[in-house]
């Protein structure tokens, strides 16, 4: 029997990125049929190119055994490239923008597994604030930008983080069950924005909100934090027309 060959002029190197290409626009697990749907390479190709990232880690495989989603390395090459762009002026300026409103540490920030990792800030020079490096990683379930992120995921994304992540209670005002976040998540997606009432660290309060795409999906969370000495959560409500201004703005220059 004649081997099948595969004709597709396209460069394997290229094929790999297409495969990359296609889970990033969905956004969500995807067997490799699915895919390949907008591939439409033979079958054995586009398994063989799948069980080859998978192996060298930008694809990861799902509990169910036959999705898959961004690896470890691709993750690691995706913060890399948000790292890099603290030297995008016109998103920092965004961030300048808001400080200037809201006159208290604000930031930009993309969730990293079952992480939430800063890739922008302008900080406060009140001796009082809460200082947290570019790069750190801050738990999604106990924070207003992890909040923001988990609720506008898709809902399989949330059901996995819910059932697998350790959910543990940083203050007394953590959200530590799957229940009561699973709740919380709902209230934020309904009200388009998530408050931080000193849920990770006593004495913080901080409202983020949501820069979408065009498709509803989160590309980063704006947020900004002040001590309760200074600022009450019902204050820091008022800011949140800003923080609303400055995601449209960033969503813009995505």
């Amino acid at each position: 029997m004649k081997e099948f060959q595969d004709s597709s002029p396209v460069p394997p190197s290229l094929r790999n990125l297409q495969i990359l290409e296609a889970l990033a626009r969905e956004a969500r697990p995807m067997t490799a049929t699915e895919i390949n749907a907008s591939l439409g390479l033979p079958k054995p190709t586009i398994h063989r190119l799948v069980a080859n990232l998978e192996q060298e880690g930008y694809l990861s495989r799902q509990l169910d055994g036959r999705s898959y989603l961004p690896g470890l390395k691709l993750r690691q090459m995706m913060l890399g490239v948000m790292h890099t762009c603290q030297y995008d002026l016109p998103r920092h300026d965004v961030l300048v923008r808001l400080f200037t409103a809201v006159g208290e540490t604000c930031s930009i920030s993309i969730p990293e597994g079952d992480t939430l990792v800063y890739v922008d800030r302008v900080e406060t020079n009140w001796p009082l604030r809460l200082v947290i490096q570019l790069g750190t990683r801050v738990p999604l379930h106990a924070t207003a930008a992890g909040k923001v992120c988990l609720a506008f995921m898709n809902p399989q994304s949330v059901e996995h983080f819910l059932r697998h992540a350790r959910l543990h209670p940083h203050t007394p005002n953590t959200f530590a069950s799957a229940e009561s976040l699973r709740e919380e998540l709902a209230r934020v997606r309904e009200q388009g924005h998530a408050i931080d009432d000193q849920e990770f660290i006593p004495g913080m309060v901080g409202i983020s909100v949501p820069a979408l795409d065009g498709r509803g999906r989160v590309l980063a969370a704006v947020t900004f934090h002040a001590p309760v000495q200074r600022m009450s959560l019902e204050t820091a409500m008022t800011h949140l027309p800003a923080l609303k201004r400055a995601a449209s703005e960033l969503a813009d220059l995505a």
